[in-house]
């Protein structure tokens, strides 16, 4: 115990230096922060002293924060005044742990107070902005008359969901928990999946009004140093007012802000986050947002599922084949019957012939504006159904959809076939893993059917030539889009369009830091030899 106080004094002198007043030499300047090495602001606060007057303070305070109604001021003793916003603290602990020290001290000197709580974080301030800031997140302010110094005991309680599954991104086999909204939560998620000392945690903080925090996440000696400054620096720049979800931070971060696709995986499973930081992956956890970032992300990695590596690899590799099968049918098959329609008769089969012309008798549309109506139809029916709650979204769903084609083929809307096809196309394009690149599939089908509806085959070949050129020009924290494919790297396509067996997968992922330059992993052959094998 006796250790432990003489700690703590050390502490508080290497916090405030002198525990009377500044010296003279630096009255004015602004001393460097008290808080912890491992947290980064994004902004410089204004400096501003602390006055050793209780009612000057007090009023100082009031001004900072407009007077709320939520603040709270209890005179504990004469001299020690304590302040904090309610509901944002744990009652109990001040009730408990706080209060009673602060009553029975001997000495009430912010030296004394700091040596005494016993609680984890105890900061001393000097800067006014700096402990309102920090009260905001749940602390609590102790201020004594005649020091201008200021001691903040952080008890933030914040309401947050218990763990569930993962709603967007379930799977069959693995684990069963998804991230929640609350940020310590979500960090030591991550922590009971990688006990490392090698996983650093930067903590920042985002957005002039919402002061939003956030972690950057990485394992030290795998991600690389490139990569993590890019990410650091890009954060640090950013001049905005508010910051509420992590997808808002994804956007504002990324390579290309103005393409449809995603340049950085957002997945609320830790399982997967984990697995991204193993290949050497930087991720971002923000505090309030159930989803994780991981970057850089190639574009085939968006099609590759966490679940795809707890299967045995003939059958992760045909699911894997399944979701490009997917890919295609979603985008250009409804494209392929607009222009088979309207310019290409000669590719249909002579016994597909007689079907189609009877199914487009009553029909008094063009296949375009007939494919467009349908798919407009489809993409009501989706929003819709996920708008709605489940039990009532998934009856919409279903009936509508029953309902509406029944009766647009009744009524010579459309064509039997265009609804099978339409209905494929919108099945294929819930296979993808990632919500937002399923979301980039379902808009492109738009843009190719009205090509395909003008100009045919050369409309869609137009389109893909298109598609692929931006696509080989977009990157991902500098690193190629469509790598492995393009720059080729022969070596990482075992793990992209297939997934081969373990011994014969590069462990680390392209982006990481390869310690040893001339080998990349160990594997063990048939007779149980170990042997190294070159990159």
């Amino acid at each position: 115990m006796f250790f432990e106080k003489k700690n703590k004094k050390e502490t508080f002198k290497k916090q405030t230096g002198d525990l009377t007043r500044p010296s003279k030499d630096k009255l004015g300047e602004k001393p460097q922060s008290t808080s912890s090495n491992s947290e980064v602001t994004t902004k410089t606060d204004d400096w501003q002293p602390i006055s050793d007057s209780t009612d000057v303070f007090i009023k100082k305070v009031k001004e900072q924060i407009h007077s709320p109604a939520d603040l709270v001021i209890r005179y504990v003793t004469d001299t020690i005044t304590i302040l904090y916003i309610d509901n944002l603290i744990k009652e109990d602990i001040l009730n408990g742990k706080i209060l009673p020290v602060l009553l029975n001290i001997q000495e009430g000197t912010p030296s004394s107070i700091h040596s005494q709580l016993p609680l984890p974080q105890v900061n001393v301030e000097k800067n006014l902005s700096q402990s309102i800031d920090t009260m905001l997140t749940g602390a609590v302010m102790i201020h004594v008359a005649g020091h201008a110094l200021v001691t903040m005991v952080i008890i933030p309680a914040r309401e947050s969901r218990g763990l569930s599954a993962p709603e967007n991104e379930s799977q069959v086999i693995g684990s069963q928990v998804g991230f929640n909204e609350s940020l310590s939560t979500n960090i030591s998620l991550v922590r009971r999946f990688i006990l490392s000392k090698n996983l650093s945690n930067e903590k920042l903080k985002v957005g002039n009004q919402t002061n939003t925090a956030l972690s950057i996440l990485y394992l030290d000696g795998v991600a690389s140093e490139q990569n993590i400054n890019t990410v650091r620096q890009r954060i640090q720049a950013l001049d905005i007012e508010d910051l509420i979800d992590s997808a808002e931070l994804a956007e504002l971060i990324d390579d290309s802000s103005l393409s449809i696709f995603p340049q950085m995986l957002l997945t609320e499973r830790p399982d997967r986050f984990c697995d991204g930081l193993l290949g050497g992956k930087i991720g971002i956890l923000v505090d309030g947002s159930s989803m994780g970032i991981l970057c850089p992300y190639s574009f085939i990695e968006f099609f590759q599922s966490r679940e795809d590596k707890n299967l045995r690899w003939p059958i992760a590799t045909f699911v894997r084949w399944l979701r490009f099968a997917a890919i295609f049918i979603s985008i250009f098959f409804t494209p392929l019957y607009v222009a088979s329609l309207t310019f290409h008769y000669e590719v249909i089969p002579q016994p597909l012939l007689v079907p189609l012309s009877e199914s487009r008798a009553k029909v008094p549309f063009p296949p375009i504006l007939e494919a467009l109506f349908l798919e407009l139809i489809m993409e009501l029916l989706r929003e819709a159904g996920a708008r709605l709650p489940t039990k009532i979204g998934q009856t919409i769903g279903i009936v509508g959809g029953i309902v509406l084609g029944t009766a647009a083929v009744e009524a010579g809307i459309t064509s039997n076939i265009l609804i099978i096809i339409v209905a494929l196309c919108a099945l294929s394009s819930f296979i993808t893993p990632s919500y937002m690149m399923g979301n980039v599939i379902r808009l492109l089908r738009f843009p190719i059917i009205i090509l395909a509806g003008f100009w045919g085959y050369y409309g869609i070949m137009l389109a893909l030539c298109i598609l692929v050129i931006h696509l080989l020009r977009q990157t991902s924290l500098g690193a190629p889009y469509m790598a492995p494919l393009y720059p080729p790297r022969l070596k990482d396509l075992g793990d992209s369009l297939v997934r081969l067996p373990y011994p014969f997968i590069a462990r680390k992922s392209l982006n990481a830091r390869v310690e040893n330059p001339d080998y990349s992993k160990i594997r063990v052959n048939l007779k149980g030899d170990k042997e190294k094998v070159k990159e």
